[in-house]
């Protein structure tokens, strides 16, 4: 029987490397709503196109292109078994949109506290040339501001920075809370506690998804 997931979490709460950890065990894939518009887009999909033409203009793709995106890549052969949802819904009106698409069995929160999030993220470190992704505390360089993998420079996201982060989680809390009452409601809601490591976490969910 197919099993569709559904992740919501504030940013820093571990979504993607968690889901990484704990696909393999579902045998579904991981859509992570970043990597299904650049799909989306560079394949030229009906949806993908619309969605070009607003991220051109530097304008917001609205909820009926995303959602259709959305629908669009859940229809492929490798979602029949089920699939995890990284990053959408991410308000009210696209879980409403999704649920007429899709059923979704199990909505997992992964819920950390706001200065776990705010160490996670304001830790970050990207390299300018190869883009590769350290942590100050959780993953440092062996040498500071220098990559590893290329010698390229390192340094933080302006989304990164503390100001941007409490914008940003101020932005979850009014949009994407009212999803976690939505998926309570139907009764299909899994919270977990995020703030422990990778394995601790990634344990826990096993534990409660059975």
């Amino acid at each position: 029987m197919a099993r569709n997931f559904v992740f919501l979490g504030p940013q820093g709460s571990g979504k993607g490397t968690i889901i990484g950890k704990i696909k393999e065990r579902f045998n579904v894939p991981h859509i992570s709503t970043g990597d299904m518009f650049r799909e989306a887009v560079k394949e030229g999909t009906e949806f993908g196109l619309k969605a070009k033409e607003y991220m051109n203009r530097g304008e917001l793709v609205p909820d009926e292109v995303t959602c259709g995106m959305v629908r669009e890549r859940i229809a492929r052969p490798d979602c029949t078994e089920g699939f995890m949802l990284d990053g959408f819904p991410r308000n009210l009106s696209q879980a409403e949109a999704l649920a007429k698409i899709t059923t979704i069995h199990t909505a997992v929160l992964l819920d950390v506290p706001e200065e776990v999030s705010l160490e996670r993220l304001s830790g970050r470190r990207q390299c300018r040339e190869c883009g590769a992704i350290f942590h100050l505390k959780f993953v440092p360089p062996k040498k500071d501001g220098v990559c590893d993998a290329c010698g390229g420079e390192l340094y933080q996201r302006d989304d990164d920075k503390p100001e941007a982060i409490k914008e940003r989680l101020a932005i979850y809390r009014r949009e994407t809370m009212p999803i976690v009452d939505f998926y309570e409601k139907a009764g299909v809601l899994v919270r977990v506690d995020g703030s422990g490591t990778v394995d601790e976490v990634a344990a826990e969910l096993l534990k409660k998804l059975g």
